[in-house]
């Protein structure tokens, strides 16, 4: 668990308050992760700074939709199926992402 100080004198804040705190879910975090081969930690900020940032969501979306296509193309149908469950509930909670709006 990776733990971050915060000024107060016995105050920690884990990975999963950032989670908590990003405009990304867990499994959106976790398929950035594995887009970009980086830390959750690292993909958890990634999100954040993308989600606030113009065309940011398009570029979660389109991070999701070359996964889907390459576990497609690698015969990893559970993973398809696991990353566009994740590709729906992003579109759901940020339509303009998929409509190429900001």
């Amino acid at each position: 668990m990776v733990k971050i100080h915060c000024r107060t004198e016995d105050a920690m804040i884990s990975l999963e308050d950032i989670e908590d705190m990003s405009a990304l879910t867990r499994a959106e975090i976790d398929a950035v992760a594995d887009h970009e081969g980086i830390t959750t930690f690292d993909a958890t900020l990634m999100g954040e700074y993308l989600m606030h940032v113009h065309h940011g969501p398009q570029k979660v979306h389109e991070m999701l939709c070359e996964d889907i296509r390459l576990a497609l193309h690698d015969d990893n149908l559970p993973r398809a199926r696991e990353l566009f469950a994740v590709l729906q509930g992003f579109i759901a909670e940020h339509p303009d992402a998929a409509r190429g709006a900001s």
